[in-house]
């Protein structure tokens, strides 16, 4: 039996007094992929920054591989295990690709094989043609991969992907769900990954849940993600 790895029990929160968050929950177990999604402004973000103590829990219980993480500063849950790839890449634009790796680079978990530069390079080609170039110098998606892989440096117990391909090309989009699929998924890396391209998620992940107004309003595996097409109309507008 798969033992939970990030509980989300009765979330509710938000900003200031501002509630966006109304019960939430929500789990993903050791080596599971799974996606939440729905349409913009519904919580999926501030769902991720509620797991990272960034935005505001008022009531409900967080844990992560079974420790409490509610009210902890983020860069202590940072440390505890998770790797995050916040929405909008957030590099370090006047460092080198290398730089940004090397910046991040950690292995308190004591990972027999770590993540290391030249390992997140063959993950992404591209980076690897461009590793002395300054972040800033770089395509979107060649930050977006960049942005993966100084997570992957932090050798994480788990990983948040918040619209990990919004706004690229969709060759681009290809090759970072083909690394999701093929290399971190098969390498048992537990993912809570934000998109909204359920075709592609349902060929990555595990279970879905689908979020509305900061309530998780459907749950499933991904042959019921496809065959359900009111869900995917009513609340993912495809």
């Amino acid at each position: 039996m798969s033992r939970r790895l990030l509980d989300i029990r009765g979330v509710t929160g938000g900003y200031g007094s501002s509630q966006a968050l109304f019960g939430v929950d929500l789990h993903v177990d050791h080596g599971e992929v799974v996606t939440l999604m729905g349409r913009n402004g519904m919580g999926k973000t501030t769902t991720l920054r509620a797991i990272m103590g960034l935005a505001r829990v008022w009531g409900g219980d967080i844990e992560l591989d079974g420790d409490a993480i509610v009210g902890r500063p983020s860069h202590r849950i940072a440390r505890r295990g998770i790797g995050y790839v916040p929405e909008g890449r957030q590099v370090f634009p006047n460092l080198t690709v290398r730089e940004n790796l090397i910046a991040t680079a950690a292995n308190r978990r004591g990972a027999g094989e770590p993540w290391t530069v030249d390992r997140v390079m063959a993950l992404f080609p591209r980076l690897d043609e461009r590793r002395e170039q300054y972040a800033r110098t770089l395509s979107g998606g060649e930050q977006q991969m960049l942005s993966i892989g100084r997570a992957l440096m932090t050798n994480p117990l788990f990983m948040l992907l918040d619209e990990a391909t919004e706004g690229l090309a969709p060759m681009v989009r290809e090759e970072i769900w083909s690394v999701l699929e093929t290399n971190l998924k098969e390498a048992g890396q537990a993912i809570l990954v934000v998109d909204r391209h359920p075709e592609a998620m349902a060929r990555i992940a595990d279970r879905h849940y689908v979020m509305e107004k900061g309530r998780i309003v459907w749950t499933g595996d991904s042959a019921a993600l496809l065959a359900d097409r009111t869900v995917q109309h009513r609340y993912l507008g495809v």
